[in-house]
């Protein structure tokens, strides 16, 4: 009898981690399938292969385990402040980024982290430094990168051209007609 196998193309290794990361308890799963891969006889780098981890990790989840016992599986409690910015208002955060700054009352071209804080000092009373408000932009998806003109007109040819005309000229002396 032949082996099934996964051939649908959303399923993949990426897609899966991404989706470890979105379900609260899915990286303690992930945690005890390490452990069972490396009672098995895995290498740490393999199981740091396998879940697209640093080996460093994986050698601290062994360190971890050795020191816990069944207690290294769950998470620890993280230090610090809790976020003030709950999923549903990043959730409002990014339909607005979906829109250009104009039209919630923001005299700028595009969304940058000044304009953020700003945005969320205004509306939500929050403020937040202009650092954090580019960490609020990458981890909502966007990107921070300026538009950059392209000359459009350019082709090929005209680049060869440009280049060879460049060479003939190396000398710097002026091409005599």
């Amino acid at each position: 009898m032949k082996a099934l196998s996964v051939k649908h193309s959303a399923v993949t290794k990426e897609s899966l981690l991404i989706l470890a990361e979105q379900i609260p308890g899915a990286w303690i799963g992930i945690r005890i399938a390490g452990y069972l891969l490396l009672l098995s006889g895995w290498t740490s780098t393999q199981v740091a292969d396998l879940f697209g981890l640093s080996r460093w990790a994986v050698v601290k989840w062994i360190r971890k385990a050795n020191k816990e016992g069944l207690d290294a599986v769950d998470d620890n409690p993280r230090p610090g402040r809790p976020s003030q910015f709950s999923e549903e208002l990043l959730g409002e955060l990014e339909e607005v980024l979906c829109q250009s700054p104009r039209e919630v009352g923001i005299e700028r071209q595009r969304w940058d982290g000044v304009v953020l804080a700003e945005y969320i000092k205004r509306t939500y009373q929050i403020k937040v430094h202009v650092r954090h408000a580019q960490r609020i932009i990458r981890k909502l998806g966007f990107s921070l990168r300026r538009p950059r003109y392209r000359f459009v007109q350019a082709t090929e040819e005209g680049i060869k051209e440009f280049y060879e005309e460049v060479k003939k000229n190396s000398t710097g002396q002026e091409k005599k007609k």
